[in-house]
């Protein structure tokens, strides 16, 4: 586990955009005395023009009622995490997931079903914020959990190549959530850097618990789609402008162009609104919708006064489970 842990810890420390580290630094601020750390994540990791696009952070706090003025936000974020909001500072816009220090490390290892945490920090991130050492200590030795319960979760077949095992890895998670993304952006994840994921990958296997087996995905996927579930019906009463941000994501993964009504803002849930109608026919909008409502209001769930003029043109949603 040492040598991971030292590769995760090399890899959180890469420098990255002054911009992106301000925007952190304001996100921690926004929260106070309960900030710990700010990690940054996603496809704007490899973009060296962010204008246009969302930035994706983690904010980890101390505990949910310090992070908030609000109880019932505290309370929401407890029950089913993360809240995630959106932040704009200057020309870039991002959102942040929220999570506990205590949350954070459980959902990066295996004693969770639930694979949208260690899905995600399996693959690359950068810790730009830490409130001390002891936070940066606690958010690197979390991170590090994530690839070994990933490999260890979908099993190394014999005779595997380590590359194969990632790709297969990630495409078990993808079947055990809702995603808009397409198909082919599965491979992607480990293709635009197959390098990092052959060097992180004998670590990683090495610190797989020799208890763990591949076992569970019925049950995963079972389980994802309540979850997926529990998150929508908490964004309902939650996030504002929801169904814009669905009809954006779709739009933004499924090559759909969506417009909505104003009667459609006032019933999101309604069957006979189905969130929204779009130019490419009800069939091929049912199956974006299918896979697309879940993800967009997970990965969005608490978006507290989102405008719809302050919506990229580009998304930097990242191609693991959100």
């Amino acid at each position: 586990m040492a040598r991971l842990r030292d590769l995760v810890a090399e890899e959180l420390a890469i420098p990255v955009d002054p911009s992106v580290r301000a925007i952190a630094e304001a996100i921690a601020q926004k929260h106070g005395a309960a900030s710990r750390a700010v990690l940054f994540y996603g496809s704007c990791l490899r973009q060296q023009r962010l204008e246009g696009l969302m930035l994706d952070f983690y904010l980890i706090v101390s505990d949910y009622r310090s992070a908030y003025a609000k109880r019932w936000l505290a309370t929401a974020n407890r029950l089913v995490p993360p809240n995630v909001f959106y932040f704009e500072q200057g020309a870039l816009a991002a959102k942040y997931a929220v999570l506990s220090e205590a949350d954070f490390h459980r959902l990066n290892g295996p004693e969770t079903r639930s694979v949208s945490v260690w899905a995600r920090f399996a693959q690359p991130s950068r810790l730009v914020w830490a409130a001390d050492q002891g936070a940066r200590k606690r958010a690197i030795d979390a991170v590090a959990r994530a690839a070994p319960t990933l490999l260890a979760a979908a099993g190394r077949r014999d005779g595997e190549d380590p590359l194969d095992w990632w790709r297969r890895a990630f495409a078990l998670t993808y079947s055990a959530e809702l995603r808009a993304e397409r198909r082919e952006r599965i491979g992607s994840v480990v293709d635009v850097e197959p390098e990092r994921y052959r060097r992180f990958a004998g670590a990683a296997a090495a610190a797989i618990e020799p208890a763990r087996r591949s076992v569970g995905w019925g049950r995963r996927r079972m389980e994802g789609k309540h979850l997926s579930v529990a998150r929508l019906a908490k964004a309902s009463a939650t996030f504002t402008g929801g169904v814009d941000y669905i009809a954006w994501k779709i739009n933004r993964h499924a090559g759909t162009n969506i417009q909505i009504k104003a009667w459609q803002r006032r019933h999101p849930l309604s069957p006979r609104s189905a969130c929204c109608r779009g130019s490419s026919g009800p069939a091929r909008f049912a199956r974006a919708r299918d896979k697309a409502t879940a993800t967009a209001l997970a990965s969005a769930l608490t978006v507290n006064g989102l405008r719809r003029s302050s919506w990229p043109t580009r998304s930097s949603v990242s191609p693991s489970p959100t």
